[in-house]
């Protein structure tokens, strides 16, 4: 099957550049690791189900402190979900994560997708720097930084 969804349908070069920035200095004052999964459409029901089944697919569960953290996206569903590995989710709770969404789909509603998501991997690196610093000795980037774009 052939999918006509690429990366460039979803954001302009500079977007894509100012995610991925965002992504490092979200990393740069923790342990914790963030990545962003953006795919057409979910194949599930759920948004959430899908972020656990891509968080595991990823291996993102193999972080040290399990402290990574999955931002999904279903671009034609207009679904958005982040998924939080054991570690930072005991810290922070469901709540957290709820939050953090509304506050990204506000920022959907003005057509600010890359905005959204920049504003909301700051916040996120904000929490894991607080819950897990970084550490000089033991610190290394242990998942890529880049986009990871599905069908």
């Amino acid at each position: 099957m052939f999918s006509f969804f690429k990366k460039k349908d979803v954001f302009t070069v500079e977007e894509n550049e100012r995610i991925i920035s965002a992504i490092r200095q979200a990393e740069r004052s923790t342990s914790g690791e963030v990545r962003i999964y953006i795919e057409s459409r979910n194949p599930l029901v759920d948004p959430l189900e899908r972020a656990a089944l891509i968080f595991h697919k990823l291996r993102m569960q193999q972080t040290d402190q399990r402290n990574a953290v999955l931002l999904y996206m279903a671009i034609k569903d207009r679904e958005l979900a982040l998924y939080g590995d054991a570690g930072i989710h005991e810290q922070v709770g469901t709540e957290y994560w709820d939050n953090e969404v509304k506050e990204m789909l506000g920022k959907f509603k003005d057509e600010k997708l890359a905005d959204g998501i920049v504003n909301c991997l700051q916040h996120i690196g904000n929490t894991l720097a607080e819950k897990f610093p970084y550490m000089a000795s033991d610190d290394k980037n242990e998942l890529p930084d880049e986009i990871v774009f599905g069908k």
